[in-house]
């Protein structure tokens, strides 16, 4: 299984997977293979659509989400297409449906109390990186010394999600903060948040840590995330009059449809609306017949 991993770990480099993506499916195909204690070049459709059941009941009976599914699908379906050469074998696994959630939006008094709460300058630049550029947690650990541009107040994000290059905007609160993290850390190496041992990265699991902290000490009463701060900055955005294809540039999203969600999140929009009920009797409403 070993070999096979390794093959299937170069395949998906040969087609530009970010490293992430590359250790999460190996990762899922190891688990699979585990699962029944055999290689998959052993195993076939049936232990595949039996495994992803199996995926589907984890966690008490209540099951996975759909999305969490749909990943080892897709790791599986990488595997046998690609890796093993035998698409025919995913042929009747379909993906489950993904039920659409309203995210979770802090308003700008919720923010401030958050960044607040954050005692460490290198917690508090990261939460700013989050909320005032809208990056993705992987972006900001992995954001370089040389991607800030003080000089056209931009940031260069080569690190996104698939490998996509973008430039977003460097507020002058956000500088300040970078700049004051900068001078007490003195991180070395190219990376702003190196890890704690040595030529590690900031792991995302030690910054929804310290939002966790920040979020209870704030009172704020919910669970906040670095992807929170990251919706609220695109909400915030919408609500201040900032169109959809500009949002989706800002965010580094792939398609339109992605950026699409913040309208139904934006209560702004909503309450500049009104209802068609507030209208009859109303000149408006008899205009409409």
């Amino acid at each position: 299984m070993r070999k096979l991993r390794d093959t299937m770990r170069e395949d998906l480099r040969l087609r530009g997977m970010s490293a992430n993506t590359i250790e999460t499916y190996v990762g899922c195909a190891r688990r699979f293979a585990e699962h029944f204690g055999r290689s998959p070049c052993r195993m076939g459709a049936a232990e595949i659509r039996a495994f992803l059941l199996h995926v589907a009941g984890e966690r008490g009976g209540s099951g996975r989400s759909a999305s969490t599914v749909n990943v080892y699908a897709g790791a599986l379906r990488f595997l046998y297409a690609v890796t093993l050469e035998r698409p025919e074998e995913l042929v009747r696994v379909p993906r489950m449906r993904v039920p659409m959630h309203v995210p979770v939006v802090l308003s700008g008094t919720e923010v401030e109390r958050l960044l607040g709460a954050l005692v460490s300058p290198k917690h508090r630049a990261i939460a700013m990186l989050a909320y005032g550029a809208g990056l993705r947690v992987s972006e900001v650990c992995r954001l370089r010394t040389d991607d800030v541009d003080p000089k056209r107040m931009v940031l260069r994000i080569g690190a996104s999600k698939r490998g996509r290059e973008r430039y977003v905007m460097l507020s002058a609160r956000l500088l300040a903060a970078l700049r004051a993290y900068w001078k007490k850390a003195r991180p070395a190496g190219r990376h702003l948040f190196p890890g704690r041992k040595a030529g590690t990265l900031l792991t995302h699991r030690a910054v929804q840590k310290a939002l966790d902290k920040a979020a209870r000490r704030a009172g704020l009463g919910k669970r906040v995330g670095p992807h929170t701060l990251r919706h609220s900055f695109a909400t915030h955005l919408l609500e201040a009059g900032t169109d959809l294809r500009t949002l989706q540039v800002l965010l580094g999203h792939a398609c339109l449809e992605s950026t699409i969600i913040y309208l139904h999140v934006s209560t702004a929009r909503m309450q500049s609306l009104t209802s068609p009920l507030d209208m009859l009797g109303t000149p408006e409403g008899r205009a409409r017949g």
